[in-house]
């Protein structure tokens, strides 16, 4: 098991920065991402990775990916999350769409450890389709 450390720093200005076990920093809101918002970016972050990496050893010529995720959330506190739905776009040059597909499938099963953590706890659906570049 890999343990990682992920770190927040909030001072008098009101400024919450968020910093990755790399070092790396990213602001939440007031100046920054709402805190709500990186449970959806995470998920589509983590499955775009694998979905990017996939596609490239199949030699499909993904020349951009799009993804967008929406989410459903609880009217009054906690806000729970009730459903995420990610639409990917894959755009490039003779892109099998039944690969694209497959590459989501195997993201989700095998490898996104946000979608496998996330899976039992909130409705998760997807579709996608392919744009030829020109």
């Amino acid at each position: 098991m890999v343990a990682k450390i992920v770190n927040l720093n909030w001072d008098t200005e009101k400024s919450f920065i968020l910093s990755d076990k790399d070092g790396y920093e990213f602001p939440m809101k007031p100046k920054g991402v709402s805190a709500s918002d990186l449970l959806p970016l995470a998920l589509i972050g983590c499955a775009s990775h694998d979905i990017v990496e996939i596609l490239g050893k199949q030699k499909q010529d993904l020349r951009e990916l799009q993804v967008s995720a929406e989410s459903t959330q609880d009217d009054d506190p906690p806000w729970r999350f009730r459903k995420i739905h990610i639409h990917y776009k894959a755009v490039g040059k003779g892109i099998d769409a039944e690969k694209l597909r497959k590459a989501i499938l195997i993201s989700e099963e095998k490898y996104c450890s946000v979608y496998n953590t996330l899976k039992d706890a909130v409705e998760i659906t997807h579709d996608s389709e392919v744009v030829e570049a020109e």
